[in-house]
């Protein structure tokens, strides 16, 4: 969350203090509403909820604590900071056992206000991560998510189903960009016991290396440049849930040094911080590259592999599972009818055919983004058309299926491990040396193939 993005009520019958205070935050990005009574905020909250309250204890008519337990009675989600010039023990416990989350004492310095609000909002983002991710869990089953009735999606359906028996084990979800790993990563986590606690994600190579560590583990104040405040990384934020780590190839040294710790022995330290603190999340990382080749050529620790590589899934590329095209679909019509008020009824004919016939560089990211741009470009329209579709896809020929590596029987017959040398040299050759690619090209994990290599000396 960003501070355009968030709102913050400032209640006090001070017009000084109002107007000070929302000045401050208006400067630090913050979008800033005031009230002067308790009565007006309440008026404020039903319209148009903020995602933090600051809140006098003393005001005309009802007071502050009046006020916060009404507020969280309309609206449970919001965070409550309370302000009084009293510092009395009593008052900042009964606030705090109304729902208020801090307590700021006037004349407060702007740093502590600062530093209180940044805290809000981070425990205001992580309260609706929760509640979206609690109701996406009740109405839907995890599994329903995973789209598609080919062997492959099966295979990675029974995966996850496996998985559930089992909260703690860490996964490492293989596959190129767009074909669905997100998807799989969460319902790994909706399937499991952790289900009603947060799920939490990053993307590795987004981020700075400095802040990338200060995501996922917190730092402490004064840690680095702008460091005003300690902040709770991902894997405090994500206690009891799981924290998936997309393109985990990418993750600096430094962090693959903590990640392996935090695997190891269950403990991490916030940036800048000598306490050892305990961490029970369930560690899922994604990844579109060939961590194995990474590890050969000294840019991925091998030892963290090793310990990421306890159960592998991996997701085909759309090209490899086209007959669930029509399923994908149908799929992403039926949501985006839902999200625009529409009423399509689905792909006509001819354009299916295109649809199937096309390579989908983009996998499934690609084929929604299609569904949506045929949405929003043509929105008087009851069905999709060819007409609908982007040029590169009225263009499409008939993807080339990949021809199978089996080789005729002779008269003389065949000796099976030179044949099996055959296979494997040519799916080499095909996968331009990647041993994953080489795996799904013989419909065998990469553990197998590797062993299959050894033994016939394939160097």
């Amino acid at each position: 969350m960003t501070n355009l993005s968030s709102r913050v009520l400032v209640v006090d019958d001070e017009k000084l203090i109002r107007w000070s205070v929302a000045e401050r935050l208006q400067r630090s990005g913050y979008e800033v509403i005031s009230a002067e009574s308790g009565e007006q905020a309440l008026e404020l909250i039903a319209a148009n909820p903020p995602d933090v309250m600051l809140l006098d204890v003393k005001l005309p008519g009802i007071d502050g604590v009046q006020t916060l337990q009404r507020a969280l009675a309309e609206n449970a989600d919001l965070i409550v900071l309370m302000m009084s010039a009293h510092s009395t023990v009593d008052v900042a416990v009964e606030a705090m056992k109304h729902g208020a989350v801090d307590f700021l004492v006037k004349p407060f310095p702007f740093q502590a206000l600062d530093a209180a609000v940044e805290r809000a909002i981070a425990t205001a983002r992580t309260r609706r991560q929760i509640t979206a991710l609690a109701s996406e869990r009740r109405n839907a089953n995890a599994l329903d998510a995973i789209v598609g009735g080919s062997a492959s999606m099966e295979q990675v359906r029974s995966m996850i189903s496996r998985l559930g028996s089992s909260d703690t084990t860490t996964v490492l979800i293989e596959g190129e960009s767009g074909c669905g790993k997100e998807v799989v990563g969460r319902a790994i986590h909706f399937q499991s016991a952790r289900a009603e606690r947060p799920f939490l994600q990053v993307n590795c190579a987004a981020l700075p290396e400095h802040l990338l560590e200060s995501e996922l583990f917190g730092h402490e104040r004064g840690a680095f440049t702008d460091a005003h405040a300690q902040k709770r990384g991902l894997f405090e934020s994500a206690e009891g849930g799981s924290v998936m780590l997309d393109e985990i190839g990418d993750l600096p040294p430094g962090g693959q040094a903590k990640l392996l710790r935090l695997l190891e022995n269950k403990t991490f330290r916030r940036v800048g911080g000598v306490q050892e603190l305990r961490s029970d999340v369930r560690v899922i990382a994604a990844t579109n590259v060939d961590l194995e080749q990474r590890v050969a050529e000294g840019r991925f620790r091998a030892d963290l592999f090793f310990r990421l590589n306890v159960v592998r899934i991996i997701v085909p590329p759309l090209r490899e599972h086209q007959e669930d095209v029509p399923a994908l679909a149908a799929h992403f019509i039926a949501r985006f009818n839902a999200e625009l008020k529409r009423q399509v009824r689905g792909v006509s004919s001819q354009a299916m055919e295109l649809l199937k016939a096309y390579h989908w560089p983009g996998n499934v990211r690609e084929l929604r983004n299609v569904v949506e741009r045929a949405f929003i470009l043509h929105a008087g329209v009851d069905e999709i058309r060819p007409e609908h579709l982007s040029p590169e896809l009225r263009r499409a020929t008939p993807a080339k299926r990949s021809e199978k590596l089996v080789p005729a029987v002779t008269p003389d017959g065949l000796v099976l491990d030179d044949v099996e040398r055959k296979l494997i040299v040519e799916a080499m050759e095909r996968a331009s040396g990647n041993q994953s690619k080489a795996a799904r090209l013989l419909g065998v994990s990469r553990d197998t193939l590797r062993y299959r290599l050894k033994k016939h000396g394939i160097g």
